[in-house]
């Protein structure tokens, strides 16, 4: 009679347990989401005030666009377009900018001038926008042609000293 009421409570035990693990999951995925609209909106607002990067004056932004293409097998989302007559550039934004971010990043350039064919002569930049950006995630970019875009201060800064155009 004990050992059934004692693996009663082991497995009431365990069950409280991994409701608190998911509880605790749940929450933690909510701070996480909080600072990643929190960068977006910080990087979103910088570029709505200075419609400037790579050296050029841009007319348009949008910001989280998304296309998908059924036919293509493809879609793509990108988190901030500025646009000109002449160029694009696409910004990816995170909390914390990583290394593995850059990939990624790269593939979105190639992904954006098939879904947006009229884009496809337009010189095409590209920055990764992070509050915190890794040093090893700045290097990969910076070796890729990519600027880095952080928050100092209350000033947005870009290093673009090495871009590319894509």
């Amino acid at each position: 009679m004990k050992i059934r009421e004692i693996d009663e409570s082991i497995k009431t035990m365990k069950k409280e347990f991994w409701d608190s693990v998911k509880a605790l999951q749940k929450e933690i995925g909510g701070i996480s989401n909080s600072n990643g609209e929190m960068a977006e909106s910080y990087f979103i607002n910088s570029f709505e005030r200075s419609m400037q990067f790579a050296g050029q004056e841009y007319d348009f932004i949008s910001n989280n666009v998304r296309k998908k293409s059924s036919k293509l097998n493809l879609q793509g989302e990108y988190d901030i377009v500025l646009y000109n007559g002449t160029s694009v550039a696409i910004i990816e934004i995170k909390y914390k900018a990583r290394k593995e971010d850059v990939e990624p990043l790269l593939k979105k350039a190639e992904t954006f001038k098939v879904l947006f064919p009229h884009y496809k002569d337009f010189a095409l930049y590209l920055g990764l926008a992070g509050m915190h950006v890794n040093i090893t995630a700045e290097r990969e970019a910076i070796k890729q042609g990519i600027a880095v875009i952080k928050q100092v201060g209350e000033n947005m800064v870009v290093n673009d000293a090495h871009l590319k155009r894509y």
